[in-house]
């Protein structure tokens, strides 16, 4: 089955979409070894996996030989790369016959590396001196049998990429340009090559709408594993390394078990929602299921616009819940409270199904914060020294402790948000940030300011805080938060209807506020609201 279908297939279901890419072991006990692991992976439920072909064609014969196996006795929907580097058409078309004989339908299609000992490509006699050339003659000669998906590259292709570790406009462009022509050729995927600061591979994928690049885009995360690796890909693939990253991973370096943990962290939230961070990780047992990370050190990549990730089996669900006839505000406020009470089973501000757990032990108070013009879309209650493999609040495996400090955000009006700012002077634990659609800020905390609200501390490891407030997250989850009014809501009423131009007044008019009780211990957060 060919991969594009098959994602459209798990989507449809409601499901996430996600896949593992495998590289060629140097010995024959790491292929055994591969193999091992690939069968505990697969057990998760991959929508694809892939494997990739070595430099210069170095691992070839090998695999041709991992993905056939990977097919017929793994048993998961296999992807092999193909490249140009030092192949004749005589030695692809062998590729490609070989693979369609082992039922494998899909060919990652690239230029490839330069061969050992080379810096740059140089095309072999009797072969291609392009992935476009490539993608031309697989559909020339195979017609639709194989998917075929291409390589793209939000900060453009290394090649292009100048001293100051920038392209220009023009050749960025210029990279857009070919990769439609590949996707014209009979590409029908994308995946990009790996990156570190997602503001550009959002830019990437609108812009690529935006010059009619209509096909998938899967984002490429590979996950930090130790740091001197991490550097020596980030510098061959000449990647942007946000300065933030690289002050996270300074101060651990040299700790691997950190360094890998941090990259654990890094990746899943590059995995999860875009900009925001209301999303939980179900089944996560590293690290807490807050829903509020550090943009600083991870960007988010698209969901809005990704059909992977927006499945319309949610959208149904939001229109069986969410569209009723909206009369007055207090019809929205009671849309919030019946969600805060369980009666919903969807939200617009969140992929997941239901209340979580640790929600359920503070309902009541948000059902009537609720029901008084505060919309929340995301809590915590406080927790102090509970065992860290307790149910409802637990994460990081037995043997630790976990803490956290209340915090709500919700929309509310101008009116409220001064009733709630004068009242909040009576309770200094209290820390707030709020801002409106149209970027009025109104705040307690510093700019530069960073609150961690979730922590562990767990035997012979240092304290653990991967979940943090700060404006500057905030402020870019903002964005989203207030589109998701228009797109995830209004936008499921006709044009013309009254309740969608509510949803839409509340939209350029009510603040996004973020509030934190810094105090675990004796806070009552919800005193504030009294």
């Amino acid at each position: 089955m060919k991969v594009v279908d098959k994602i459209k297939s798990v989507t449809e279901q409601g499901q996430t979409a996600f896949s593992f890419e495998f590289f060629p072991p140097k010995t024959e006990d790491g292929v055994e070894n591969l193999f091992e692991r690939m069968d505990r992976l697969v057990s998760y439920g991959p929508t694809f996996c892939d494997i990739t072909w070595g430099a210069g064609g170095s691992t070839a014969d090998l695999t041709l030989e991992i993905a056939s196996r990977m097919q017929n006795v793994i048993c998961v929907e296999t992807m092999m790369h193909l490249t140009c580097t030092n192949m004749p058409v005589v030695q692809i078309d062998h590729a490609l016959e070989t693979i369609r004989s082992n039922g494998i339908q899909n060919v990652l299609a690239l230029r490839g590396d330069p061969p050992h000992g080379q810096d740059k490509f140089v095309q072999v006699e009797g072969g291609f001196a392009c992935a476009l050339d490539l993608v031309n003659h697989i559909r020339s000669k195979y017609g639709d049998y194989f998917g075929i998906t291409v390589a793209g590259y939000p900060e453009a292709h290394p090649d292009v990429i100048e001293a100051n570790g920038l392209a220009t406009p023009e050749s960025y462009q210029s990279d857009l340009a070919y990769l439609k022509k590949k996707v014209d050729a009979g590409a029908d995927l994308i995946v990009t090559q790996l990156f570190y600061d997602t503001d550009i591979f959002l830019k990437f994928v609108n812009d690529c709408r935006q010059i009619g690049i209509n096909c998938p885009i899967v984002p490429g995360i590979m996950p930090i594993s130790n740091y001197k690796g991490f550097l020596r890909m980030a510098g061959f693939c000449k990647t942007k390394i946000p300065a933030e990253l690289t002050a996270a991973l300074e101060p651990i370096k040299d700790n691997d078990e950190a360094v890998k943990a941090y990259g654990i962290h890094f990746a899943t939230e590059m995995a999860n929602r875009p900009k925001s961070y209301i999303s939980r990780t179900k089944g996560w047992n590293d690290f807490p299921q807050g829903r509020w990370g550090d943009t600083r050190s991870a960007s988010y990549s698209t969901l809005s616009d990704y059909q992977f990730m927006r499945p319309k089996a949610r959208d149904k669900k939001l229109q069986q819940e969410w569209v009723v006839p909206l009369k007055s505000i207090e019809d929205v406020q009671e849309k919030f409270k019946e969600l805060c009470l369980g009666s919903l089973k969807s939200s617009p501000w969140s992929e997941l199904d239901g209340l979580q757990p640790e929600t359920k032990i503070i309902n009541e108070q948000l059902g009537k914060i609720n029901s008084n013009g505060f919309l929340t879309i995301n809590s915590q209650p406080s927790v102090n020294a509970a065992k860290s493999d307790s149910p409802a609040i637990g994460w990081g495996g037995p043997g630790g402790y976990v803490y956290q400090k209340a915090y709500l955000e919700f929309f509310c009006s101008k009116d409220k948000l001064d009733t709630l700012v004068e009242k909040s002077k009576a309770f200094p634990s209290i820390t707030f940030m709020a801002v409106n659609k149209a970027e009025n800020w109104v705040s307690n905390v510093g700019e530069t300011d960073v609150n961690a609200v979730t922590w562990g501390v767990f035997p012979a490891k240092e304290i653990i805080q991967p979940t943090i407030v700060d404006p500057a997250s905030f402020k870019v989850w903002k964005d989203e938060a207030f589109e998701i009014w228009s797109r995830s809501w209004a936008n499921l009423y006709p044009e013309d209807d009254p309740s969608r131009k509510l949803l839409e007044e509340v939209k350029n008019s009510y603040y996004l506020v973020s509030l934190v009780d810094n105090d675990y211990i004796n806070g009552d957060i919800f005193s504030v609201f009294a």
